[in-house]
């Protein structure tokens, strides 16, 4: 089945060329010129994938990001300003699955759309081919085959990448993985993210934990080396 990509960006000149080259690719495309015009469409026709440009007018990537992740779990890649740290970080914090800096190459693009989009196809074949797995440690519940997560008995809504990373460390407490393990266990193989995303990644699952229980402390940092989930056995 063909994927259908959401391109939302201000600048035509990005859409028309990405456009074409995505859908060379065999992807077909959405394009929109701002966040507003773009949340009433996806709300109403989801697509596989959405590829978001931070600055833009009428509304922003952040806050498009923000109210999409209200009711969907899509993958999304932002588009940033070759030097604005800042915003990076913030939209990984919020939800976004990777970020792209501008000007970039549209191969790159590409191939992390291809790998996003692959990490939920194969998700979705585990879940078809293997009955359905519950993973339980103290106070947490991980529903592999709903992707769903509870912390003493109240959801705690994540993005595939957090649930992902969450998993992994989950699946062997007390063991300590490095973050080019965690990324593997997000992203796939081969694929290049840098180490800023998953240390981002990571706050935000905190976050969202301690939103729900401020005394949440399970996962614990090893600084130099990676993270771990606490064994609590």
């Amino acid at each position: 089945m063909t994927a259908t990509i959401a391109l939302v960006d201000d600048d035509r000149n990005i859409l028309a060329s990405v456009s074409i080259a995505l859908e060379a690719e065999g992807f077909r495309v959405k394009t929109f010129t701002d966040g507003t015009e773009a949340l009433r469409a996806l709300q109403s026709q989801p697509v596989e994938l959405a590829v978001l440009d931070i600055k833009m007018p009428r509304m922003d990537g952040m806050e498009l990001l923000q109210r999409l992740r209200k009711t969907s779990a899509i993958p999304v890649i932002f588009l940033t300003s070759k030097d604005d740290e800042v915003d990076e970080v913030l939209g990984l914090r919020m939800g976004a699955d990777d970020y792209i800096k501008k000007p970039f190459s549209q191969r790159l693009l590409i191939e992390r759309i291809r790998a996003l989009l692959r990490r939920g196809e194969l998700a979705r074949e585990g879940e078809a081919s293997q009955p359905a797995q519950t993973i339980v440690r103290g106070e947490l519940i991980l529903d592999t085959a709903r992707h769903a997560c509870t912390w003493k008995g109240q959801t705690v809504d994540l993005t595939v990448t957090e649930f992902l990373l969450l998993k992994s460390l989950a699946t062997r407490p007390g063991h300590v993985k490095n973050r080019d393990q965690l990324i593997d266990a997000a992203y796939g193989e081969h694929i290049y993210v840098d180490d800023r995303t998953i240390d981002s990644h990571i706050k935000r699952l905190r976050k969202k934990f301690r939103d729900t229980d401020p005394e949440f402390s399970q996962i614990e940092t090893l600084y130099g080396v990676g993270y771990r989930y606490r064994d609590e056995e």
